[in-house]
């Protein structure tokens, strides 16, 4: 009897020791961007958002696998309650979710409740975070909130503790949104984690303007290893809350239905890690994941597409190693800004306006498509999205259209003609005229950059390129420091309120980096905002768009098809509408399957 209870406990060290030694659970892949922090006030760049989105908890979220649009609990307790005229909102939040140990609760654990989303979002009208989320709030018209902003401005500071009416605690897990305008779609932005997660003022206050180095979040993960602009590593958060997996999938999608069910009842996250690299160039992105050394290829590096799929069906070596891929169009649109207070390209006037029309038109669009895009995008004709709502598959534009011809008469007509005895064109005035884009120095950007350049040499106009990375690219159209940048946006929800508020005036070097500000415009964001959906709210988006074709703020270029690829041991992993960047929690890594693969 002591030998066989001997032999059992050498059994169940040895079983312990096999846990405590097995490999974690770990998604490895690669941004094509550098991101900028993790702060949810402060971020707006994409890259940041889907790190910060994966730390932070907003009330709801998108269900994922439903019906595209269906909104489930986060850490509300229920979907919250709006009022009939949608300008009282009332969140519950669970009882017993804890944020992520740090030294700023000194050794205490610290629980979530409403006071924390009361103090997150008011961070957002703080002037001294600049948040480019502060547009889209101000419109919302939060009963006292615009008060308490102005008199941080005149004082230098922003009192959190000042009762405000319209965002307060009930109680300790209730707090309230009272609007003076009605927002029937507010409760689709109480999804973003990314910008609508709770932060904890103690952090705030512990790390100060350094908080963007140090996001604690109630989420399924937490920050473990940052070099800046090279390398990010993730780890499952210890103390993330209960979350067991259960929705009534896309009825007409049977993948999904087939995930769902395997999904459902599970716990998450089901990874423990996730490790990024940041790899700018398409080639070596391209390399990383052929050599295993990544397990999922998110947006494929769209100069591979030959090598990848010729004449569209999977490459040989693709099909031996039995990637999944996934090919879906985005919810986003590619555009070239304009800084409209720019002397040489803003403006309103006449021949202003003119030369931004002649600049899209003469845009080689087509030619982007096929030697940029590789076929795997389709021509904007307004700044909508697809999946967004509004967005109308039928419509033509002057923006979808390339045409030299109608440039060139636009520049003669205007006065944008060579003055010099030289091919270039001048300015009306006589003063030279040289178009500047901003660019970033990768060898994909400096594709675009040649196809802008060779668009603007067949109007004989000269140009110059103004190359910087990323994030110091979208610090510089912050501060108005440009003349044409090219970039991307992409949407969160079905609501097009904040990609139409890329033109809203008050929102000008936030989420308006193009500066653009047209009264008659204005006037039509707010009335959409605040209308529901329906036949009214879609007029008004069409003269909004209208305006936008006319003024030409932005050359909108195209809606892009991305692919995502994965080996067949990442499980569950599918680019659902609005969950494209909270996608970690629900998939998983089978380690049996990668270990044999990769010894192979």
């Amino acid at each position: 009897m002591k030998r066989l209870r001997i032999l059992l406990c050498l059994l169940l060290a040895g079983a312990f020791h096999a846990a405590q030694g097995a490999e974690p659970k770990t998604l490895r892949y690669a941004f094509e961007s550098a991101e900028t922090g993790f702060d949810p006030a402060e971020i707006s760049d994409d890259y940041s958002r889907i790190i910060a989105g994966n730390i932070f908890d907003a009330p709801l979220r998108f269900a994922y696998l439903a019906a595209p649009g269906t909104l489930e609990p986060a850490t509300a307790d229920g979907i919250p309650e709006v009022s009939g005229d949608f300008k009282t909102f009332t969140i519950r939040i669970k009882k017993g979710i804890y944020f992520t140990a740090d030294p700023a609760f000194q050794g205490k654990r610290r629980e979530l409740t409403a006071a924390d989303y009361v103090y997150s979002y008011k961070r957002i009208f703080d002037p001294h975070w600049n948040s480019p989320n502060y547009g889209s709030f101000s419109t919302l018209g939060i009963l006292g909130m615009q008060v308490l902003r102005e008199a941080a401005i005149k004082s230098g500071h922003f009192d959190y503790d000042r009762p405000v009416e319209g965002i307060r605690t009930l109680d300790r897990y209730t707090f309230q949104i009272r609007l003076s305008n009605p927002a029937p779609r507010l409760l689709q932005k109480l999804t973003d984690s990314s910008t609508m997660g709770a932060v904890a003022r103690e952090v705030v206050e512990k790390y100060g303007d350094d908080i963007m180095a140090h996001p604690v979040g109630t989420g399924p993960f937490r920050l473990a290893e940052w070099r800046r602009s090279s390398y990010i590593v993730l780890q499952r958060n210890p103390d993330y809350r209960t979350d067991i997996f259960h929705v009534i999938p896309d009825p007409s999608d049977p993948g999904a239905q087939k995930i769902a069910r395997e999904l459902d009842g599970r716990r998450l996250p089901l990874i423990d890690r996730v490790e990024i690299s940041i790899i700018e160039e398409g080639q070596p992105r391209w390399l990383s994941f052929l050599n295993g050394e990544a397990d999922f290829l998110f947006i494929m590096p769209r100069d591979m597409s030959d090598l990848a799929l010729p004449n569209g069906a999977p490459a040989p070596n693709l099909v031996k190693k039995h990637i999944q891929i996934e090919r879906q169009p985005q919810i986003d649109v590619t555009m070239a800004l304009y800084n409209m207070d720019n002397p040489v390209v803003g403006g309103y006037t006449p021949e202003k306006v003119a030369l931004r029309r002649a600049i899209n038109l003469g845009y080689d669009t087509p030619e982007t498509i096929r030697t940029y895009y590789k076929f795997q995008a389709f021509p904007a004709q307004s700044i909508l999205m697809p999946g967004e709502y509004g967005y109308d598959p039928q419509l033509r534009t002057e923006n979808g259209l390339t045409s030299v011809a109608r440039a060139r008469a636009l520049l003669d007509e205007y006065g944008y003609v060579p003055r010099h005895g030289t091919r270039w064109r001048d300015n009306p005035d006589g003063s030279p005229l040289v178009i500047e884009f901003s660019t970033q120095p990768d060898q994909r950007s400096r594709i675009i950059s040649e196809i802008f350049k060779k668009s603007l040499d067949a109007l004989n106009l000269r140009s110059d390129i103004r190359l910087a990375q990323f994030p110091d690219q979208l610090k510089a159209a912050r501060a108005g420091n440009y003349m044409i940048w090219l970039l991307g946006e992409s949407a969160d929800t079905p609501d097009p309120s904040s990609t139409v508020m890329m033109a809203y005036g008050p929102s000008a070097g936030a989420e308006n980096l193009s500066r653009f500000r047209l009264a008659a415009y204005d006037a039509l964001y707010l009335k959409q905002n605040q209308i529901p959906d329906g036949a009214e709210r879609i007029e008004v988006l069409r003269q909004m768009t209208a305006l936008l074709t006319a003024y030409a703020p932005f050359k909108l270029v195209v809606h892009r098809y991305t692919i995502d690829m994965a080996y067949p041991w990442l499980h569950y992993y599918r680019r659902w509408p609005f969950t494209h960047s909270d996608f970690w929690r629900y998939v998983d890594i089978d380690q049996t399957l990668k270990t044999r693969a990769l010894r192979h």
